[in-house]
Parts: structure tokens; sequence; C-alpha cells
């Protein structure tokens, strides 16, 4: 599986390329702390594949990493993705690394 640190992410969107970013998250997490992701949550994501692209960069993340991880290994064995990759430390991260308004929880 492709990882992407945060500092990586935030280059990314600096460098204005075109990518997608996945939140996979619960609705009442996003609530609390969100970085611009569209969100889908895990449970929901084998019936919103066709949101996800495949024909640019897709940077999947969650709180920590563990549950864009799992989506990234359905998405990859079940929809033939090659091109997602995993935030390294999710939101946890991105608040220690990037912005440390994003709130933690």
């Amino acid at each position: 599986m492709k990882e992407m640190s945060v500092t990586e992410l935030k280059d990314l969107m600096d460098s204005g390329e075109d990518f997608q970013l996945i939140d996979v998250r619960e609705p009442n997490e996003y609530e609390v702390a969100e970085i611009g992701g569209e969100l889908i949550p895990l449970a929901t994501v084998p019936d919103n594949a066709d949101k996800i692209a495949k024909d640019k960069k897709v940077v999947v993340h969650c709180r920590s990493g563990k549950r864009s991880a799992n989506a990234i290994q359905f998405l990859e064995q079940q929809h033939g993705f090659d091109n997602l990759y995993n935030l390294v430390g999710g939101i946890l991260a991105w608040s220690d690394e990037i912005d440390p308004n994003v709130q933690k929880y």
C-alpha cells in the first residue's frame, strides 16, 4: 500500500495539483476536525466506490491511518484501484505537524 506523510499532503495541496482527498471517518468526527476531504464513512465505501477517482491521485485519511488503510485494501482488492495513498497518522499527525488548530479527539 502506498503511503503519504502529512507534509507530503500539505505540499500536494499547496502545489495546486489535481487530486482527491477522501475522509473515511464518521460524520460526528468530521464535525470535530476536518482538513477539506470528501466524507465517505468507512462503512459506506463499498457503496460509494464510484465516487472515488481512478484517473488521479487519491489520498485517503481517517483519525490515525487504520480505517483508511482498511478502505484502501478493500478498494484495491475489490475494485482494482492503484492510485490510492494512505495518509500516515491521519488527522492526529496533521494536528501535530501541520495545523495545531485542527482539534484532536
